[in-house]
């Protein structure tokens, strides 16, 4: 009997040690990793205003982000650090971008491990990007990745383009651009795959590469990590974006095509995710643009191997979070050569004060969200037209109207400040033009009434999907009822003066407008866009249309240098009228003028009155439809009485 219970005793202890040792292996089988991410910063490397919770602060900047990843409790080394891209074009930093490379160097200097292209990094185009990428690598250092799936380079090298994209293909293999990049934190082995989406290629007409369908080219990427590699955790840096609508959720729908991806670091549509979106086990975040908040989150290995999200947490950059002072001598450093790089060649200080703003601007991120006129859009069209009727610009015949869409405008003026010639430039920051200087110059093209009709029927009907399509106008007056139809919601469009007066618009007249460069190229892109149902035709001043290739050759001069449209901005805000020395933004901007009219009638009348070219064309294509399904009811209803017939007889 003692010998059974020896023996029982000694299994029991056996099978303790087992059990032991088992949760002991568990235990360091459970893995564990801190992921920390921005996207959309847009050469935000300075702190900038932001108005949260009813109150304008300071927010951002790379110092603060300094700050505050040296807070948390975990190792640097140990710490993901991913971006989304569109790292750069948005600040006067974005005018060394090809000297500099100031925001690829400044994300290294951060410790971000990956980062992936935007469709705002080929806005100076392959020679710009691509002595952008030589500046970074010249400059020694310590850079991040950048990875990229879906480039068709076959496509691109045979395509119209060749040249360029050879450039680029030689600078990307120059960097190192693959596309995934293996790296290990913590004892996690982790595959991070870049993928640039459909609607930021459509965004992107400078961009000379051809891509892959976005889902594809990650699937197929996946798969060769699968075969390849012994990762842990496969993650995205994606500039697709996310959508209210699911099914146009760029970033959800690869989420659902590709699920053994565990995390999606959604960049381009400039989303705050207070909550990830999960699709499966695969997880979606967003922290929203400039560097206002940096996003984090713990993730825990699961039994299956795939991980699960804990602790997500998007942080504001505030006033709680000092300037780390190494990163912001770094800074200055580099946006040392601002004023003699660029400003100079337009005879502007970034620190010079243009004017003082008494009023209350819509905030940035609150701009073109609903479908109105706004003030800010008003002031800065109007410095179109300002400057470019009181300019020698080789076109005796004065501008009528001009466009400036929601997504061109990249900051705010602020309540109660001095606007600098900095402020000016923020405001209307993007892009490059044929002269390879930064900012997009304006173009001078004649559309005919029918098109304006049609350019407002574009904005009545398109952004309310599409919030940087909102447009803002001087010189044009529409009214729109969102009640009816979709392409036939504008009931009224008149040319309207700054006085108020107006004047018929007729659709065979040729109307002189200007717009940047990238507006007049979108114009002449409606076409296609919205499948032959609407058309937006840029001409000449004889009445020939002028094709997407040949826009350049409408861009604006003065001075023989090319119009920018922040020197729009700036030299308008610095021709207000000066009292005692000083000058206000006038009176006028404190309120709108009926440039765009709201009418809600969801009446009979007022859904059938007036219908736009699109909508009787949709008409007249449903009323031929109609009539076929007549004709084959009645052709039906014939045969079967011939058949019947038949059958009696």
């Amino acid at each position: 009997m003692r010998t059974v219970n020896r023996i029982c005793k000694t299994l029991l202890l056996c099978l303790a040690c087992m059990c032991f040792f088992q949760m002991y292996v568990s235990a360091e089988q459970s893995k564990e990793m801190k992921v920390v991410f921005t996207h959309d910063l847009h050469s935000h490397l300075e702190s900038f205003e932001l108005e949260e919770n009813g109150e304008e602060q300071q927010v951002g900047g790379f110092a603060r982000m300094k700050t505050w990843l040296e807070q948390q409790p975990e190792d640097s080394e140990d710490i993901l650090f991913l971006d989304g891209g569109d790292f750069s074009m948005g600040t006067l930093y974005q005018t060394v971008f090809e000297t500099q490379a100031a925001e690829l160097r400044m994300l290294g200097a951060l410790g971000v491990d990956v980062t992936t292209f935007g469709n705002h990094e080929f806005d100076y185009r392959s020679s710009g990007l691509a002595n952008m990428l030589a500046a970074a690598e010249n400059s020694k250092d310590p850079l991040p990745a950048l990875v990229v799936c879906n480039i068709d380079w076959e496509a691109s090298l045979s395509g119209e383009q060749a040249d360029e994209s050879a450039l680029l293909k030689d600078a990307f293999d120059r960097y190192g651009v693959q596309p995934y990049v293996m790296l290990e934190k913590n004892g996690v082995k982790i595959a991070v795959i870049g993928v640039f989406g459909k609607d930021s290629l459509a965004c992107s007409p400078t961009c000379a590469l051809s891509f892959k369908e976005p889902v594809d080219a990650v699937r197929e990427t996946v798969q060769v990590i699968e075969q390849q590699e012994h990762a842990d955790m496969i993650v995205c840096v994606s500039h697709s974006g996310t959508w209210e609508e699911e099914k146009k959720s760029e970033d959800e729908l690869l989420a659902k095509a590709v699920p053994q991806i565990d995390l999606i670091i959604s960049g381009h549509t400039h989303s705050i995710l207070e909550k990830p979106i999960i699709h499966g086990e695969t997880a979606i975040v967003s922290t929203g643009e400039y560097g206002a908040r940096i996003g984090s989150m713990n993730l825990k290995q699961k039994e299956n191997g795939r991980w699960q999200l804990e602790d997500y947490q998007l942080t504001l950059l505030d006033k709680r979070y000092e300037n780390d002072a190494e990163i912001q001598k770094k800074t200055e450093e580099m946006g040392k050569s601002i004023d003699q790089e660029y400003m100079a060649q337009f005879g502007y200080k970034k620190d010079q004060v243009l004017t003082y703003n008494p009023w209350e601007f819509t905030k940035i991120n609150g701009l073109g969200t609903i479908l109105r006129e706004e003030t800010l859009g008003n002031l800065l069209a109007d410095s179109y037209l300002y400057t470019v009727n009181n300019s020698e610009t080789g076109d005796e015949t004065p501008a009528k109207i001009a466009v400036v869409p929601s997504g061109c405008i990249r900051d705010t003026f602020h309540k109660d400040r001095d606007i600098t010639a900095a402020d000016a430039f923020q405001s209307l920051s993007l892009g490059i033009g044929a002269d390879g200087i930064p900012g997009y110059p304006l173009v001078s093209v004649y559309l005919t009434g029918a098109d304006i009709r049609t350019m407002a029927e574009v904005d009545a009907s398109i952004s309310p999907m599409m919030t940087t399509a909102q447009l803002y106008t001087s010189g044009l007056s529409y009214t729109i009822n969102p009640s009816r139809l979709m392409l036939n919601k504008v009931t009224n469009t008149v040319l309207q003066d700054w006085e108020g007066n107006v004047e018929t618009l007729m659709d065979d007249s040729l109307y002189r407008v200007v717009a940047d460069l990238y507006t007049g190229q979108m114009l002449g892109a409606v076409e296609k866009k919205s499948f032959g149902l609407l058309s937006v035709v840029p001409r000449d001043a004889s009445g020939e249309e002028i094709s997407a290739e040949k826009l350049e050759d409408y861009i604006i001069y003065r001075d023989g240098k090319e119009l920018k449209a922040w020197i729009c901005a700036a030299n308008y805000l610095d021709s207000f009228e000066k009292i005692n020395g000083n000058s206000q933004i006038p009176e006028y901007y404190q309120t709108t003028h009926n440039r765009k009219v709201i009418e809600n009638d969801s009446s009979f009348v007022a859904f059938m009155s007036n219908p736009s070219q699109a909508a009787r064309m949709i008409f007249s294509i449903a009323a031929v439809l109609v009539v076929v399904l007549m004709l084959l009811v009645v052709l039906m209803i014939y045969k079967i009485a011939a058949h019947k017939k038949k059958r009696d007889k």
